[in-house]
């Protein structure tokens, strides 16, 4: 199949919080999503803060293309968890590099949205922004047990 090509141009950066991308431990990592002053006034977060949390999409921008995986693969290498495809999985070595987060929206500043326990590195390319809306989210949901395994300390 043929598809046409997308363009995506990142609308700001992620500045502060971890430098490198750590498997756990996300939940009190606080950073700041810087907006795109030349393309963004601050009307484009114009109620913004009426939200508790946001969705983020962003880039996994340091995983390089050679290690992309789009086969089955034993999630962080561990043997004792099945071996999934890639799309009943998370990593950060998917086909497109894309990562979509929930995490805290703190507070708006401008085109600065403090965040917490968003899971991406400093200069990570954000795509989009969404507000957090609970009725976007399944009333039930259910997931493998090696999925809460992984998930136990990562926030």
């Amino acid at each position: 199949m043929t598809y046409p090509l997308i363009v995506l141009e990142p609308i700001g950066v992620v500045v502060g919080g971890r430098t490198e991308p750590i498997d756990d431990d996300w939940g009190a990592v606080e950073s700041v999503l810087r907006l795109d002053s030349t393309r963004f006034g601050n009307d484009a977060v114009a109620g913004l803060e009426e939200f508790s949390h946001l969705c983020v999409v962003f880039h996994f921008h340091l995983v390089p293309e050679a290690d992309v995986v789009t086969d089955a693969r034993h999630p962080r290498g561990n043997q004792n968890w099945p071996r999934v495809g890639m799309f009943a999985q998370r990593a950060k070595m998917r086909p497109n590099r894309l990562g979509v987060s929930n995490c805290a929206l703190r507070a708006v500043d401008g085109l600065d949205l403090l965040v917490r326990g968003l899971d991406a590195v400093a200069g990570t390319p954000i795509l989009d922004i969404k507000p957090f809306m609970r009725e976007f989210e399944p009333v039930e949901s259910r997931q493998p047990a090696w999925a809460s395994e992984l998930m136990a300390g990562y926030f």
